[in-house]
């Protein structure tokens, strides 16, 4: 499956400027900008004016082909011979799996909780409302549930970011909702910043909880490593399977495609689903 996503674009201009802007891998502008780079060394090429539009409209970047430095690409987008973008090598999706990240005691309140509250559950959509792509429950209002979560990755996020190779930062946000999966509960492949709304989100964390012992099987998260294919930031055919370990906390690359392998839970009890509490951190 070839999925648009967002490319975060660092331009750098003469004397020194610099300008972040978000682009989807498709957008026309980004093969605008690699061929203006590309042109530089050829300078009887006429230059070509850029007019960027900043703050969803409300400003506006303008300048010469002739200032273009260079391109910073996330994810990284490369050019050999010719003014095209060429695929990368395979490029490895790490993630970062933490277990008992709540006590006993946190765990078993949530859990009790989460079970308590099965009438407030609703089936979750996607964005674009495509059928048969997404199956779950989510509540709407965690009130508060998530607390002890949320503190628990401000905790740790610095030695998250080290041990993925990312530069430390403040999160400007951090997204919470909990899920459930039952019998036949899926959600297929996808990436959870492919949006200009949701462009900003940096990792995406998982945390587990359910019945001892467990009573279901199945639900494993599957985090495809990447590659770059005509412009396109696409999964690649290897990928890591992440085990739902209770109590356990996944974080990986909002970017990186990933999907949620079915549930079978025989006894198709609610109270016997995987719950999760999932989100985004957003820099």
């Amino acid at each position: 499956m070839t999925t648009p996503s967002i490319v975060k674009v660092e331009l750098l201009l003469q004397g020194g400027h610099h300008q972040t802007v978000y682009l989807q891998s498709t957008d026309p502008l980004l093969q605008r900008l690699f061929q203006a780079v590309s042109a530089a060394s050829h300078p009887e090429r006429p230059p070509e004016l850029f007019q960027i539009p900043l703050q969803a409209g409300h400003a506006g970047l303008c300048f010469s082909s002739q200032h273009l430095v260079g391109l910073v690409t996330e994810p990284p987008m490369y050019i050999q011979s010719g003014l095209n973008p060429v695929p990368a090598e395979v490029l490895p999706s790490p993630y970062v799996q933490m277990d008992e990240f709540l006590t006993t005691v946190e765990h078993q309140v949530l859990l009790q909780t989460a079970i308590q509250r099965e009438s407030a559950f609703i089936p979750t959509q996607t964005t674009t409302d495509t059928p048969d792509y997404r199956q779950s429950m989510i509540l709407p209002n965690v009130d508060g549930l998530a607390n002890h979560i949320m503190k628990r990755i401000e905790q740790v996020l610095p030695g998250v970011l080290q041990e993925l190779n990312l530069p430390v930062f403040t999160a400007s946000e951090i997204e919470t909702q909990l899920t459930s999966h039952n019998d036949g509960n899926f959600y297929k492949l996808h990436n959870d910043s492919g949006s200009p709304d949701t462009a900003t989100r940096e990792l995406t964390y998982v945390y587990y909880f359910y019945k001892d012992p467990k009573p279901f099987s199945g639900g494993e998260l599957r985090v495809y490593d990447s590659k770059i294919e005509n412009n396109f930031y696409v999964e690649a055919d290897s990928f890591q399977t992440v085990d739902p370990r209770n109590n356990s906390i996944v974080f990986f690359l909002s970017r990186y495609m990933h999907e949620v392998l079915p549930v079978h839970c025989p006894s198709r009890t609610f109270a016997d689903s995987r719950f999760t509490i999932n989100g985004w951190i957003r820099r």
